[in-house]
């Protein structure tokens, strides 16, 4: 009897500890892996890097050339259930367990927030008619548009450093706040 009693002790003691584990890997902090060169030379394909998930929590802005995780899936509304499983297949992928199939989760630096009049020319890009000065960009921008971009409400525009090897918001569009995951806080160095 104490044997069983104990072994029961042990697994409610694993059950809070994975419980707990995946709340924070929810609302908190979560590591992942970089897939893809979009982000060079600042995050390179592969590296680990830290996600707080605060600013997602508490909804509270981003700023100007922070480095976001966000859900491209910009046509659909993000939900709890999406809220609940990304967190739990990353760290599945980060340790291995299963391939990342999440291709849909970006790592993207904020370029403009909602009001931001946004223009692409001379390999740069304008933010309120003035010139961005980007030192962490991989290469001069070859994409030009005409088109003026105004950032709506409750959005943001992300790009990734590499400028002529991303997709993001020049093809996707702003993207919804709610659908900004998360900053990256810090970044593992590979080995």
């Amino acid at each position: 009897m104490k044997f069983l009693h104990e072994c029961v002790d042990w697994l409610n003691s694993i059950a809070t500890g994975v419980v707990l584990a995946l709340l924070l890997n929810m609302f908190v902090f979560q590591p992942t892996i970089v897939a893809g060169n979009s982000m060079q030379p600042t995050l390179e394909n592969h590296d680990f890097i830290a996600v707080s998930k605060i600013s997602h929590t508490f909804r509270r802005d981003p700023d100007y050339g922070d480095i976001v995780v966000i859900d491209s899936r910009v046509s659909r509304p993000r939900t709890w259930h999406d809220d609940i499983t990304d967190p739990v297949f990353a760290f599945l992928n980060t340790t291995k367990i299963v391939p990342n199939d999440r291709q849909y989760l970006w790592v993207k630096r904020v370029i403009g927030k909602p009001g931001d009049v946004l223009e692409f020319k001379d390999g740069q890009v304008y933010r309120n008619g003035g010139a961005l000065n980007e030192p962490y960009i991989k290469e001069t921008m070859i994409y030009t548009n005409a088109k003026k971009i105004i950032v709506p409400q409750n959005s943001v525009f992300v790009m990734g450093d590499n400028r002529n090897n991303s997709a993001d918001s020049r093809f996707i569009g702003p993207v919804p706040e709610d659908h900004i995951i998360g900053n990256v806080v810090f970044k593992v160095p590979r080995l």
